[in-house]
């Protein structure tokens, strides 16, 4: 080798080193983690707020790289040419496209995104003051560039409205909490948060066979009794049938003083607030703020009563059921055995499917609602069917309706002898 190929070796080693340091860069800024690089901002870090403010403006950070990248790869091949050409003469272009090729690939392509990709925040951070050189060297090209996006933008007219979709929002909830940026607590209230849009009146109401209600001709004695039993502050009141709701009655206006009020039902209670089932929980919540109610009543389409939806209902869906000191602890699911559990059929279908993984697809909002759509009628004890590895048993019904269903893995044993166990 004589000395003339050692400036050309030198050159070709500063250009694969840049060609390293630009796919490095890329990789880097194209899998940071912005909430970790604005939490380092926020602490004061430099190098973090340079590298988050140049990742904002990304269009201008990627056409800088990969006019650089072009540039020093261009020079490589062109310079390894002649260099080999020297060498070896009419073989020297062939050998010198192989050996480069394969140097540029491994050393200026592969080994630095694979490291940039395990350390993105820290190689963004490294990288980010001589980045920011050589955007403010190529201005006049980004310029230039900038424009030719504009118009191919004017031409093929992208769809700049496009919003996150709900699924987008959950997977990036997913991920950051995989990362350990957020703990489980907040994962199920970001979750909540998103899904929470989405929810309608009739999926989170309380069912009409559910509701604590009294007459408006019932003696003072039995509303007396029915705020005792229940441990609620508020109780609907109807006229005739609970399809007729009249009126609320609110703990607090029913005793005064050391007993029971001297006036009548109909003086005490309050106007009810109706909605219909299809209303958003969302625009629910803002409706009994802007009343300053806690309950509304839940009419479906012939208006009769479908049920309620408290505020504590709302609040739920939002951060978890709220126990207080007169709420019965109830445990939707109770593991009976290794292979069976009982569940509790007003239990939500969605958490049933998380917690069972159970693939499975219905209007129902409740389990209960599930299985009767799967028996096809109405059920009674002793009524199963099989779904995917599960064998579910209708245990207990209450007013033509599924209370507790044990749900068994197949094969355990002859069925049965399931059903009788169930029962």
């Amino acid at each position: 080798m004589n000395d003339t190929a050692i400036p050309y070796i030198l050159v070709i080693i500063f250009c694969i080193i840049m060609s390293a340091y630009f796919s490095a860069t890329e990789t880097a800024f194209s899998s940071i983690n912005k909430i970790r690089l604005k939490t380092l901002s926020e602490a004061g870090n430099k190098k973090a707020s340079l590298a988050l403010s140049l990742s904002e403006n990304y269009d201008k950070l990627l056409s800088t790289i990969l006019i650089g990248n072009n540039i020093v790869n261009i020079a490589v091949a062109s310079i390894g040419t002649v260099l080999f050409v020297d060498l070896l003469g009419s073989i020297g272009a062939t050998v010198s496209t192989v050996v480069i090729t394969v140097v540029v690939l491994i050393f200026g392509e592969i080994t630095p995104k694979s490291i940039a990709k395990d350390y993105p925040e820290k190689f963004a951070m490294f990288s980010s003051r001589i980045i920011k050189f050589f955007i403010i060297l190529l201005t006049p090209l980004n310029f230039i560039f900038s424009a030719w996006k504009k118009l191919l933008s004017k031409v093929l007219r992208p769809d700049n409205e496009a919003k996150m979709s709900q699924e987008e929002l959950l997977m990036i909830v997913d991920e950051v909490h995989q990362e350990g940026v957020i703990d489980n607590s907040q994962e199920n209230l970001l979750r909540n948060a998103i899904e929470f849009s989405m929810l309608k009146a009739e999926d989170i109401l309380t069912h009409r066979v559910d509701i604590e209600a009294v007459s408006i001709d019932a003696e003072k004695s039995e509303v007396a009794e029915k705020f005792t039993s229940t441990g609620y502050s508020r109780i609907l009141v109807y006229d005739d049938n609970i399809d007729n709701v009249v009126g609320i009655i609110h703990q607090k206006d029913f005793y005064v003083g050391c007993g029971i009020t001297n006036k009548s039902i109909r003086e005490i209670m309050t106007p009810p607030l109706f909605i219909h089932k299809s209303e958003l929980v969302k625009d629910l919540l803002k409706l009994l703020q802007k009343k300053k109610v806690h309950i509304a009543v839940v009419v479906d389409e012939y208006g009769g009563t479908m049920g309620l939806v408290s505020m504590e209902d709302i609040l739920e869906e939002l951060v978890g059921e709220i126990w207080d000191e007169h709420d019965e602890v109830i445990d939707d699911i109770k593991k009976l055995s290794n292979d069976s559990c009982m569940v509790n059929c007003s239990m939500s279908f969605d958490d049933f499917k998380k917690k069972l993984c159970i693939d499975a697809e219905t209007d129902s909002v409740s389990v209960g609602g599930w299985i009767m759509d799967m028996l096809g009628k109405v059920p009674s004890e002793g009524d199963c069917f099989d779904f995917d590895n599960y064998h579910i048993i209708v245990a207990q019904t209450d007013s033509h309706r599924v209370t507790y269903a044990k749900i068994m893995k197949k094969n355990r044993k002859d069925n049965k002898d399931a059903v009788n166990e169930a029962l």
